[in-house]
């Protein structure tokens, strides 16, 4: 219990920060179904089967879900009276929980909202319009973190060496006009140009942080940067704070999360994107297609960075702690055991904040690219059926990850196509699925990259975070 109370604050950061929902880009079970109107999404080199569509508006496209390679069951634990419990508890064994966590534990958000789409045929090929709604978060967490939460104090080991603690989000607004055409009868190129309106973006990575226990004393040394980007984003000081009296002199310069204020809301950024793709008729019953989606930036002009201190903390342990938390009159005695667990806890709190590092200023981020390569392959008795494979790889730096999505299609009819399909990523194993249907006029279709079986009353998956529901309404032109 008194474990819980001292790392809460910690594992509470952590894990409450990727409990927003995870959505795809798009819906990549859908890259191979010629019927889907958003796989130019995925490539813009894809053409349509028919002459066009347009959305329906705010309904065109809405993708919603979760991935990551750890899930609920790996800290919440039934106890023998059926209640639950955190993995800090006594109950849950080192083994039982540490067995469950990956070296680099990662949990992402990737939400894109279709605002309104168009495509038609015109100028010698396809051309698509798109309005979207974009926002991403990401984090990633180290096994030797966890370790430390659940064994600091009580194994062998007294020294813990932990990197890359980070979390990142943003979100904007795309504008993307997109062009495909034939060059000849094999090869189909196509490209975007997007531009992008930023909202929000943060960033706080723990790069570094060195735990030494020993008898006498604990001692955490670590480094950090953050970045909050936002227009009219007043980041203060604690000095700066509505009652900075209630601060150490030491702490003056850390930033008070409790005093954050948008004083005048607005564009916070501005940028601009490209994609590209090609698609390759080899043979007849065989197509290769790639793309390279989200190469661009955005600029904030609103920037506040924060870093950690680079003094060491040490705790020197309980002092004088007396047997009867409370004196004569039923009050509190200054040194009482609970009393100093608050205080080491509000020291670490303290330690893991971050100080301003200067007045706001402007900042340039790249967008997380993602490479798509895909190979079809046409049944040649029944040309409505189709194989395909498609490898995904996102390229965000410790945030990226990678996925082979093994699929079957079928289109029995000119208005029903559908898709059963399976990957293996960076964050376990998926089944996906489409259904589509377009007759004449219209067009809907919902499916998931990420099938989920078995989730919480809080619709949150039990195992492996990994589940997502995509649908939209469209007419065709």
């Amino acid at each position: 219990m008194k474990k819980n109370k001292i790392y809460g604050f910690l594992a509470g950061a952590l894990l409450c920060a990727p409990t927003a929902a995870f959505a795809q880009q798009a819906l990549r079970s859908g890259y191979f179904l010629e019927g889907y109107e958003y796989r130019h999404v995925m490539n813009p080199a894809f053409g349509p089967d028919r002459q066009g569509f347009v959305s329906f508006p705010f309904l065109g496209n809405i993708n919603v879900g979760m991935s990551g390679n750890v899930g609920v069951s790996n800290f919440l634990y039934k106890t023998p009276d059926g209640n639950l419990t955190t993995f800090l508890n006594e109950s849950v064994s080192y083994s039982d929980f540490l067995g469950g966590i990956n070296q680099n534990n990662r949990l992402g958000v990737d939400f894109n909202y279709g605002i309104f789409s168009m495509g038609f045929s015109k100028f010698g090929g396809y051309n698509t319009i798109g309005i979207n709604l974009r926002t991403n978060l990401s984090a990633t967490m180290p096994y030797e973190l966890f370790e430390f939460m659940k064994v600091a104090g009580k194994g062998d080991n007294t020294v813990y060496h932990i990197e890359n603690i980070g979390l990142s989000s943003k979100a904007y607004v795309e504008l993307a006009l997109g062009h495909s055409r034939d060059i000849n009868e094999q090869w189909r190129v196509g490209g975007k140009l997007k531009f992008l309106l930023g909202a929000y973006n943060v960033s706080a990575m723990i790069d570094q942080m060195d735990v030494e226990l020993t008898d006498e004393q604990w001692k955490v040394q670590g480094t950090g940067t953050m970045n909050l980007a936002m227009k009219g984003l007043n980041v203060p000081t604690n000095a700066e704070s509505k009652d900075p009296s209630d601060y150490e002199p030491e702490q003056a310069n850390s930033i008070n999360y409790s005093d954050l204020e948008v004083e005048s809301p607005g564009l916070g950024g501005f940028g601009m994107a490209i994609d590209l793709g090609a698609t390759y008729q080899f043979r007849e019953d065989l197509q290769f297609s790639a793309s390279l989606l989200d190469l661009g930036f955005i600029s904030w002009g609103n920037n506040t960075r924060g870093v950690m201190s680079m003094e060491p903390w040490t705790f020197n342990g309980f002092k004088n702690v007396p047997y009867d938390s409370e004196d004569e009159f039923g009050n509190e005695k200054p040194n009482s055991l609970e009393n100093q667990i608050d205080d080491l806890t509000e020291g670490l709190e303290d330690y893991f904040s971050f100080q301003r590092d200067g007045e706001p200023s402007g900042r340039t981020t790249a967008l997380g690219a993602t490479l798509n390569l895909g190979a079809l392959y046409t049944l040649p008795y029944y040309e409505g059926l189709k194989f395909g494979f498609l490898s995904s790889t996102r390229i965000q730096g410790k945030y990226s990850w990678s996925e082979g999505r093994f699929s079957a299609n079928v289109a029995p009819t000119e208005w029903f196509d559908a898709s059963v399909n399976y990957g293996i990523s960076s964050f376990g194993s998926s089944l996906g699925w489409l259904i589509n249907f377009h007759p004449n006029k219209f067009n809907f279709f919902i499916g998931s990259d990420h099938q989920f079986f078995k989730i919480t009353p809080q619709f949150l998956p039990v195992n492996n975070a990994n589940m997502s529901i995509s649908m939209g309404i469209n007419f065709n032109l």
